[in-house]
């Protein structure tokens, strides 16, 4: 009995291995295993005319499972086959499908490498299918499905760049392309480069692709806004809908001025709020002359966490710059001394600009209440001057053109005030102490 159970462990054993063998060589694993031998020897000496025919043998008789190698040194043998044959289409087509059916046979049966793959696939795809753009696209496009943002910037760029092409040759339409476009801008977003000089590398790859949207001008601004105005009233809230509408419109030449794009800009900020965003409202909103509503943005950026100093004092400056602009001079005022508080080397312009803020300002009051903001404006300029020698020729114009309003001495004389007396200038909500001055 004892005897009868050691056999049936045995053959069952026996039998279990010669499945697990025939699993993974297949049915003649010995025939597998002898061709997968031979090829690679002679694939070792680059002996690739005698390696072909083995591997071909090997690639016939074993299961994918069989060995992973196997796929990646098939796909150097086509390619060598590719360059041998190119002068025969009929045969070099045929190579080609060989060649990225491998990567999509690595892709299934060893998904450890699946990325690496289907990234492979794509680089063949743009050497070898060149001279027929739509399976180039068709391809491209099953990489990027596949890959997500894993997917290799260059790929993307092709992407584009071939989908261009067909929309010129009429094979697809101008949202298609539009669609591409944004997918692919989405995904390089996504990336998360491991240095520094890929981070670079992506950046470039990211411009490339916008300066090729542009250039091509399929999508003007009045198609854009008639595209994306149903996309974004029907998902509002979605932010990688309301995102690529605000990057591909920001992308189209003149096409920022106008309700979609602050809409959609507006909601982004919403959803995903940066100082970056608040930021890139204030200048949206400043454009269009609402310079409220752009305080307010730039004011969430200056105080949001996520800014520096440095960034937070050449906003106040901007900020202080819009405001002279739109007539808030109180407002530009503070500002621009925030400016300077957070960076002293903004000290120079922001003086220079405070000084033709109170050079410009309209005050009430007597003669002397009307003149005094000259000689503010006068001490702020000598300040810029002397920070920033940059400046003297300017600021010397205008503190002799400032200089020139001064009260005559007689009457200040009838108001009881003379050279050298200490003033305090108090008028549209800005306040400074100066010393008197006057002309004969």
């Amino acid at each position: 009995m004892k005897k009868l159970l050691f056999s049936l462990i045995a053959l069952v054993m026996i039998g279990g291995t010669s499945l697990f063998a025939q699993g993974r060589y297949g049915a003649d694993s010995a025939e597998c295993i002898k061709y997968l031998s031979y090829y690679k020897e002679y694939f070792k000496q680059k002996n690739y005319d005698a390696a072909i025919p083995n591997w071909r043998k090997a690639y016939t008789l074993c299961p994918p499972t069989a060995n992973q190698t196997m796929l990646i040194d098939g796909t150097t043998l086509m390619r060598y086959l590719i360059g041998k044959n190119s002068q025969n289409t009929i045969y070099r087509n045929a190579l080609i499908d060989t060649l990225l059916t491998l990567h999509n046979t690595r892709a299934q049966y060893y998904s450890k490498y699946a990325v690496t793959a289907m990234n492979n696939k794509g680089t063949d795809i743009i050497n070898y299918l060149k001279d027929d753009p739509k399976a180039q696209y068709e391809g491209f496009k099953e990489v990027i499905a596949a890959n997500e943002e894993q997917t290799k910037p260059n790929i993307l760029l092709f992407t584009i760049n071939t989908a261009v092409d067909l929309y010129q040759s009429g094979v697809i339409d101008a949202e298609t392309v539009l669609n591409d476009y944004e997918k692919v801008i989405s995904l390089m977003h996504r990336m998360t480069p491991k240095t520094d000089i890929q981070k670079q590398q992506n950046d470039k790859i990211r411009k490339d692709i916008e300066t090729l949207f542009i250039s091509s001008k399929i999508a003007d601004c009045d198609k854009l806004i008639s595209l994306f105005t149903p996309r974004f009233e029907e998902n509002p809230d979605d932010l990688e809908t309301v995102s690529g509408i605000v990057m591909m419109m920001a992308a189209t030449e003149g096409c920022t001025d106008n309700n979609l794009f602050l809409q959609a800009a507006t909601k982004m900020h919403q959803l995903d709020p940066s100082y970056q965003t608040a930021y890139f409202l204030f200048r949206l909103y400043n454009a269009k002359g609402d310079i409220d509503s752009a305080i307010n943005y730039m004011e969430e950026a200056i105080a949001s966490p996520e800014s520096d100093n440095l960034t937070d004092a050449s906003y106040y400056y901007e900020l202080a710059v819009a405001c002279s602009h739109a007539g808030s001079n109180a407002k530009a005022f503070k500002s621009a001394l925030d400016a300077i508080d957070l960076d002293p080397s903004y000290a120079g312009k922001s003086y220079m600009l405070i000084g033709t803020i109170w050079g410009s300002q309209v005050c009430p009051g007597n003669e002397i209440e009307q003149r005094a903001p000259y000689w503010v404006a006068v001490d702020y300029l000598v300040k810029a001057r002397n920070a920033d020698p940059t400046l003297a020729e300017e600021a010397n114009g205008l503190i002799a053109k400032y200089s020139s309003y001064f009260p005559q001495t007689a009457e200040a004389f009838m108001y009881n005030i003379t050279d050298g007396d200490s003033y305090t200038v108090s008028c549209g909500g800005m306040r400074a102490l100066t010393t008197v001055r006057t002309q004969e």
